[in-house]
């Protein structure tokens, strides 16, 4: 029997019901399964062959114009990915609960997909891979770092981290 489907979800809207509701079956529908709208916003997948083989993708969102947070640019684009060594980076100053589950859910070799936000062309840039397992992330002890969080305790990190590969 084939896995149900998961897909991108959105807020609700007047018509729609909220993130963890299931879908009813079509009328014609004998050989599908039900489709579950994913509690997860930010992870996203196709199908490939009606349902069969599917592959997970993650919506890793980054700005890649300036903006200055505590006297430090914080900007981080595709560009920026491109010129680390081996194109890889770690996934660093997350500071929403949500968004760092989302981290610490993540698996080595899922995939993700690299997204601009907040500037003139929003959209999909690029792909990576989930190179490195979540660990703390650093810059939540760094006093000098603008995403430096005084109540985190390194005996038990409040922010996770990742690290990702350009692909």
């Amino acid at each position: 029997m084939p896995r149900p489907r998961k897909r991108l979800t959105g807020a609700p809207g007047p018509d729609r019901k909220g993130l963890s509701e299931k879908r009813p079956k079509t009328e014609n529908s004998e050989n599908t399964s039900a489709k579950l709208e994913n509690a997860s916003p930010q992870k996203t997948s196709t199908s490939k062959n009606c349902g069969k083989n599917l592959s997970n993708y993650w919506l890793m969102k980054s700005e890649p114009e300036s903006r200055l947070e505590k006297g430090v640019d914080v900007k981080f684009s595709i560009e920026d990915l491109k010129a680390q060594p081996k194109q890889t980076a770690c996934w660093d100053g997350v500071r929403n609960y949500q968004a760092r589950n989302f981290l610490r859910a993540m698996k080595l070799e899922e995939e993700a997909f690299f997204y601009h936000s907040n500037c003139k062309q929003p959209g999909i840039v690029g792909l990576m891979k989930i190179v490195k397992e979540a660990y703390p992330d650093h810059t939540q002890f760094e006093k000098n770092n603008p995403h430096y969080d005084p109540s985190s305790k390194e005996d038990n990190p409040k922010w996770s981290m990742k690290s990702l590969i350009l692909f």
